[in-house]
């Protein structure tokens, strides 16, 4: 895209260029011209290579969102968890907004995680239907909301 864009701006400077040379006004005057064009091509082209830049993140904020995901694959986190986790002193200590990063750039799905702890308890702890659904939702437990926890409930037999 850049460089179509690049071409486009050459282009069209070509264009201007011969213009302004093929007119009877002074070498002066023509030189003057070429050179706001140039002044102008050069301002469009940084503008358009900066929009397209992507603003560079923090390493730690990188580091948060990689340990996200190795917990998200793992070990089946709620968001609340998870944010709990990074965050924790006996945890991972990253700062807040390192975690808060890692939160929002995640793409898990909290409905399959709760389903997967859901199943996690039944075939490795043998729990009852009202254990797991406990367990899921305490604030001690897996801190799942009421929407994953019903969604994990219903699907857990299936």
């Amino acid at each position: 895209m850049k460089k179509l864009i690049s071409a486009s701006l050459i282009l069209m400077s070509a264009g201007i260029l011969a213009a302004c040379g093929s007119g009877s006004s002074s070498s002066s005057s023509s030189s003057d011209k070429a050179s706001s064009s140039k002044v102008e091509i050069s301002s469009t082209k940084s503008s358009v290579s900066s929009s397209s830049e992507k603003p560079k993140v923090p390493a730690e904020f990188e580091a948060a969102l990689n340990k996200a995901k190795t917990y998200n694959e793992m070990m089946h986190f709620s968001k609340t968890r998870l944010y709990d986790q990074l965050t924790s002193a006996a945890g991972d200590k990253f700062p807040a907004a390192a975690a808060q990063y890692a939160i929002d750039n995640l793409k898990a799905d909290y409905n399959a995680n709760a389903l997967a702890k859901a199943k996690e308890y039944r075939s490795q702890q043998s729990m009852s239907d009202e254990r797991i659904r406990q367990q899921l939702s305490s604030s001690a437990g897996e801190k799942f909301t009421p929407e994953e926890v019903n969604y994990a409930m219903t699907n857990l037999n299936k």
